[in-house]
């Protein structure tokens, strides 16, 4: 390049990698990974998923845990800009979608204002995954016409601003994400504002991966039954009258049995 010239501007791919099984990841979510410069992932995407990026790209870890960020937001915003702005195609590869409770509208409102162009792709968000993973059906014609996509984990200071009486009365599958450390709580408020202490309800622990258990119990007893069983994030816990068809179309974890009965055998 000569001295003085501009450099082209690179692009950002904000892209879902689904919710843990790497075969849910969309075609054209692999098609970004193949193609990044740089990828910047999360904690909860499946490794396996980089195997498939080119050998001199550049891997960057930001995941977060509770309490413990790797790399804070206002960081991760800052390095998309960074690589972009150096001409490189750069891919933040998000657990589930980047769009439910991803931030991935933060970081795209940071590319708009600093001019960088990018793409939105959407991947298979993990309520929906761990649920049919979990032989739940989030909808279903006979139990449930509305679901509601709720998170468990407030930002901090922010208060509890949560509809529950919304919620409680309004909503018929709710599915709520890191939601496993105030379930008691969480279980209290819907309760309190008229949700059945016998509705069903489902914790999924690492939903759609090899490591996936569930436990099952109603809105009064699943707080209880989540402890101890010693559930533990990530997991997806799923309330409404959906939960009891699990008992009959539960597929994912006879199948790990299955695999696991077959190889203690062989």
């Amino acid at each position: 390049m000569h001295e003085g010239a501009e450099t082209t501007m690179g692009k950002v791919y904000l892209v879902g990698a689904g919710p843990g099984d790497p075969e849910l990841i969309t075609v054209k979510g692999l098609t970004c990974i193949q193609r990044a410069d740089v990828i910047l992932y999360d904690r909860l995407i499946n490794e396996e998923l980089l195997s498939y990026a080119k050998p001199d790209a550049e891997l960057i870890f930001c995941g977060k845990l509770p309490g413990c960020h790797a790399m804070q937001q206002e960081t991760i915003n800052r390095a998309l800009v960074l690589h972009a702005k150096k001409g490189k195609t750069v891919v933040r590869l998000k657990g589930g979608d980047p769009f439910v409770f991803g931030r991935g509208g933060e970081e795209a409102e940071a590319l708009v204002k600093h001019g960088i162009e990018f793409e939105i792709v959407p991947g298979v968000t993990s309520a929906i995954a761990a649920a049919a993973y979990a032989g739940i059906p989030v909808t279903h014609r006979e139990f449930s016409s509305s679901v509601a996509f709720v998170t468990g984990h407030r930002r901090e200071g922010s208060g509890d601003e949560i509809q529950w009486e919304s919620l409680a009365k309004g909503i018929d599958t709710i599915a709520i994400y890191m939601g496993i450390q105030r379930l008691s709580s969480i279980c209290s408020q819907l309760m309190k504002y008229g949700k059945s202490p016998e509705t069903p309800a489902a914790v999924i622990e690492w939903g759609t991966t090899s490591a996936q258990r569930t436990v099952t119990g109603t809105l009064a007893t699943i707080a209880e039954i989540a402890a101890n069983e010693q559930m533990r994030n990530p997991s997806m816990v799923i309330i409404g009258e959906v939960v009891r068809l699990r008992a009959n179309i539960q597929w994912y974890e006879r199948l790990l049995w299955s695999s696991a009965a077959a190889g203690a055998t062989s």
